[in-house]
């Protein structure tokens, strides 16, 4: 009976090991930084964004000059004149805020500025990642970038949401 048991430990084991998948990782923020021309894109980035952030600072000082000026001589003013230069301020306000906007928003020019430079270079290191996750058969490749943890590359013949869709009734 122990001989049997044994058998079947070892032939368990053995089976789960020929079914086992090969997982790897990366630190993409390391491969990030030894690669010359991301330093160099990145550089770029944070002078557009300081250029940027100095301009919209200088309109913003405008602003304060313009308020503290209206303040000093608004008891001199008739009430058309007050409400013109409310509007001016409030109008140049709104000018600042949507450049704000313009450079610095959800799809704005920095965006759009990091897509031009950093985005192929990260395409080249996923595209990298998944040629040897394809040559060594590798299951999935983690990121450990940033103390953190995610899946860079996965085999799709490992990806089970259609089975499990199916599974709840639905079809793909």
């Amino acid at each position: 009976m122990k001989k049997l048991t044994a058998t079947l430990v070892v032939m368990v084991i053995a089976l789960s090991f020929s079914f086992a998948q090969k997982y790897a990782f990366v630190d993409t923020e390391y491969i990030l930084n030894n690669i010359p021309t991301y330093e160099s894109a990145q550089d770029q980035l944070d002078q557009f964004s300081v250029n940027w952030q100095k301009e919209i600072e200088a309109l913003y000082a405008e602003i304060d000059k313009m308020y503290k000026d209206f303040q000093a001589e608004r008891v001199l003013l008739s009430d058309e004149m007050k409400t013109k230069r409310e509007n001016d301020i409030i109008k140049k306000e709104k000018e600042v805020k949507d450049l704000q906007k313009k450079y610095f928003g959800k799809d704005g020019d920095l965006y759009k500025k990091r897509q031009e430079l950093i985005k192929p270079i990260q395409d080249d290191i996923f595209n990298a990642v998944k040629e040897i996750a394809e040559e060594r058969n590798y299951a999935v490749i983690f990121d450990t970038a940033a103390g953190g943890m995610s899946m860079l590359y996965t085999d799709p013949k490992y990806d089970k949401s259609d089975e499990v869709l199916e599974k709840l009734g639905y079809k793909n």
